[in-house]
């Protein structure tokens, strides 16, 4: 039987066609240096949904429902709404 031959990428083969030499001269690291921390993007992702559903909101509320923008941030809206859902009104 015949062995399956080794499928190559043309990269590798172009590597492979370099003297030893060059490639040692080539060799080169590459550091990736972030910008900003991983915690410091997870909290601004965060902060980007709640300033997403705040202004959600305000925009549902206050200009399809005929309402205050502002009257959508405050407790007693969403008490009220909490009050409807469960049959307490």
């Amino acid at each position: 039987m015949a062995e399956p031959t080794k499928k190559v990428s043309k990269r590798k083969e172009y590597k492979n066609d370099e003297p030893a030499g060059e490639q040692q001269e080539k060799k080169t690291w590459w550091v990736q240096i972030r910008l900003f921390p991983i915690w410091l993007r997870i909290i601004l992702v965060i902060g980007l949904i709640v300033l997403a559903a705040a202004l959600g909101a305000m925009v549902g509320y206050g200009i399809i429902g005929d309402g205050q923008p502002k009257d959508a941030l405050k407790w007693e809206t969403w008490q009220h709404i909490i009050d409807i859902m469960s049959g307490k009104k």
